[in-house]
């Protein structure tokens, strides 16, 4: 993949030093020793056994609680915080220079926002290093310090990530949480110097893949990539023990209404919790209200259906 550096207009949208660049999509001159593909073939088991997390698991489900995404916000700060403090330290070392992209990757100061929506605007006061995001933090930092090579592989498998899965993640926040369509809560997931994340990733495995290494560096930072994905885990694990103690309002998706709809210059007696309640409470007058709404809604027809079904089968069964 030859990399070149053009003032012409036509590029994948990442700039680096003011000037645009553009990747050749040349994908059969990938070598299986190229440290992306070393990475993507290294870390595969790692990569799923973090994607199978419970946590990760449940959020790709919409079955996200408020508190654990705000802290896990609070986690994400930390890290990010640590890693680019260690980037611009090193940002001139012949490793990480090529792979240098503060404008198009930096996420602190968009997760700084998130937490200001999140806690208000005291929110540095209310968050605190975690117990299991502090071993990711501490050795983010002893690597900067003691060997700046393996920055290499906290930067991919964060940022790399961010550019993939993270996109899905934030439509699922988005939705199960019911932030802002404007984006309040999720600058996290906006690479606002990024206008294509397919082009940005190849651009990034090429210069990583330009880096001058031997075949045991490209194995150390295989392995420090590994690790890093153990430390994301390790913050994964945390949140869902959190999450076991935490108690939330219930999600209303379920039935496709949310509240906000309901009671802006909506009926709250059309709405199906509030009629639940009612009913829970001992009036009696909301209980065919309730049953009405139930069979409007798809899967309580289903349901209903197969009962009836059934009814039907046992009936003419015991009739024989």
């Amino acid at each position: 993949m030859e990399t070149k550096v053009t003032s012409e207009p036509k590029s994948n949208g990442a700039m680096n030093g003011g000037a645009r660049i553009v990747v050749d999509d040349d994908d059969d001159a990938l070598s299986p020793t190229d440290l992306s593909e070393l990475l993507a073939e290294g870390t595969k088991e790692s990569h799923d056994r973090a994607e199978n997390c419970q946590f990760v698991k449940d959020f790709l489900r919409g079955r996200i609680k408020k508190e654990l995404f705000k802290r896990g916000t609070a986690a994400l700060y930390f890290v990010y915080s640590a890693m680019e403090e260690e980037i611009e330290k090193n940002r001139d070392h012949p490793h990480i220079a090529p792979i240098y992209f503060p404008t198009e990757l930096h996420r602190r100061e968009a997760l700084a926002r998130d937490l200001e929506y999140f806690y208000g605007e005291d929110w540095e006061s209310q968050i605190s290093l975690s117990e299991g995001t502090k071993p990711y933090v501490d050795r983010i930092h002893e690597v900067g310090e003691q060997d700046p090579l393996l920055l290499v592989a906290h930067s991919y498998t964060r940022y790399m990530g961010d550019l993939s899965g993270g996109q899905i993640l934030k439509k699922v926040a988005q939705r199960a949480l019911k932030l802002p369509s404007t984006g309040e809560g999720l600058n996290f997931y906006q690479f606002e110097g990024i206008h294509s994340h397919k082009g940005f990733k190849q651009l990034y495995r090429s210069r990583m893949n330009e880096l001058e290494l031997d075949t045991e560096s490209k194995e150390r930072i295989v392995d420090e990539s590994n690790r890093a994905f153990g430390f994301n885990m390790m913050v994964f694990t945390e949140l869902e023990d959190i999450g076991k103690t935490v108690k939330e309002e219930v999600q209303d998706a379920g039935l496709g209404h949310s509240h906000a709809e309901i009671m802006d210059g909506g009926d709250i007696n059309k709405c199906p919790y509030y009629a639940a309640k009612m009913v829970a409470s001992g009036n009696p007058s909301y209980a065919c209200q309730l049953g009405m709404m139930l069979l409007r809604h798809p899967p309580c027809q289903m349901a209903l259906a197969a009962w009836v079904a059934f009814l039907a089968g046992f009936t003419a069964w015991y009739l024989m």
